[in-house]
């Protein structure tokens, strides 16, 4: 195994090139400082050749919500390995690093954006959600009935604090969406416009983050916590009908916007989009918030990447146990499962019956039914990227 280390800001420069040259971007003069402050924020693992960066990996420290819940979870990004240099497995030695340094430092999940899926399967993450992008021609753009509330737009000066509380609310309806604080807004928001949809109340409940160019307008967020807002939104949008030939958006994959157009028949892309795994599958387990019942559910968790989460875990009446389950509980009662599998129902992207009839949980339909029960009906849903 090659030795891994941690870069120091005299390397990030290198970091930024072979990025550069493994997705075939160039970052611009003028924004080299910003990005630089950026990478301050990363921990780089990387692997030199000859005092020259070979491979590299960013581990980026955020949260997410599930529901009510916040959890630590460690973004990977920037996973890259010069040709020269691939098929060493320094990608492998690198996401097993990275691993063991998640669990030290106390991340409870992790999340990435896939090149391939199948890739990152193997080091167990799975996937979290799907994205849906909607492309509507000028005739699509018909206006809802009036609503009393009111839009404020905005290009720069964006209200932040309201954008912020929408979004919070909108994010504990689901599992895997990103805690946003102040430094990302004023990322997200760069060069984009906003328009905040205020009730008669001046409370604001709903917001969409967009851009106008060359007659096309893109709605990167459409967030409504409630009916008028999602009227409103939707209204504000059909009122650059004078200045638009398309219009395209990406929506949670259940938003009730599609449906309530006098037209539904659109055209919608659909495609699996961010991944995630479990770091800590005890701390997890332990901290999540099951429907409780008086009925144990036993599960015998494999991970072959993070060995610390080989364990077999009881589940009944509120409290999660490591057992020994030799001798103690017959076979027929154990579900089988790896740490995929696990992470993809836990974040609610698939449910239990839904992976068993794929045989990708091995124990008995009552059993199954059982894990069933104890998980919350939550979708899960993702906007950022990193």
């Amino acid at each position: 195994m090659q030795k891994i280390v941690h870069l120091k800001e005299n390397h990030f420069m290198e970091a930024i090139a072979l990025s550069e040259y493994a997705f075939q971007y160039k970052v611009p003069e003028a924004d080299i400082p910003k990005r630089m402050e950026q990478v301050k924020k990363h921990s780089i693992l990387g692997i030199f050749e000859e005092e020259k960066l070979a491979a590299k990996l960013h581990l980026i420290p955020l949260e997410v919500h599930t529901g009510e819940q916040k959890w630590k979870m460690g973004g990977i990004a920037g996973v890259a390995t010069y040709p020269e240099h691939r098929r060493k497995g320094y990608v492998k030695d690198l996401m097993k690093q990275v691993l063991e340094q998640m669990k030290e430092e106390g991340y409870l999940v992790s999340m990435l954006h896939p090149f391939k899926i199948s890739f990152y399967r193997k080091y167990g993450w799975e996937l979290l959600t799907n994205r849906v992008k909607c492309t509507l021609a000028k005739a699509d753009l018909v206006m809802h009935e009036h609503v009393p509330g009111s839009i404020k737009r905005a290009i720069k000066n964006h209200n932040f604090q309201d954008l912020n509380e929408i979004y919070t609310q909108f994010a504990t309806r689901f599992s895997g969406m990103l805690v946003r604080e102040l430094s990302w807004w004023e990322n997200i928001c760069d060069g984009e416009s906003t328009a905040i949809y205020y009730n008669n109340s001046q409370e604001a409940i709903g917001y969409i983050l967009y851009s106008v160019k060359d007659s096309k307008m893109k709605v990167e967020e459409f967030v409504a916590l409630t009916s008028e807002a999602r009227k409103g939104l939707w209204n504000f949008i059909c009122q650059h009908d004078s200045m638009l030939d398309q219009v395209e958006m990406i929506l949670e994959e259940k938003d009730p916007l599609l449906f309530s157009l006098q037209e539904p028949n659109v055209k919608a892309e659909i495609a699996p989009y961010f991944m995630v795994r479990i770091v800590d599958a005890a701390k997890f387990l332990k901290e999540y918030a099951f429907q409780w019942s008086d009925k144990e559910v036993v599960l015998q968790l494999s991970d072959p990447y993070a060995s610390w989460n080989d364990k077999t875990f009881s589940l009944k009446n509120g409290e999660v146990t490591v057992i020994d389950s030799r001798g103690r509980i017959e076979e027929s009662s154990i579900v089988k499962l790896d740490i995929n599998s696990l992470s993809t129902i836990l974040f609610g992207y698939k449910r239990p019956m839904e992976l068993y009839q794929l045989d990708l949980l091995d124990g008995t339909k009552e059993e199954i039914e059982k894990l069933e029960s104890l998980l919350p009906n939550r979708p899960s849903f993702f906007y950022d990227f990193f």
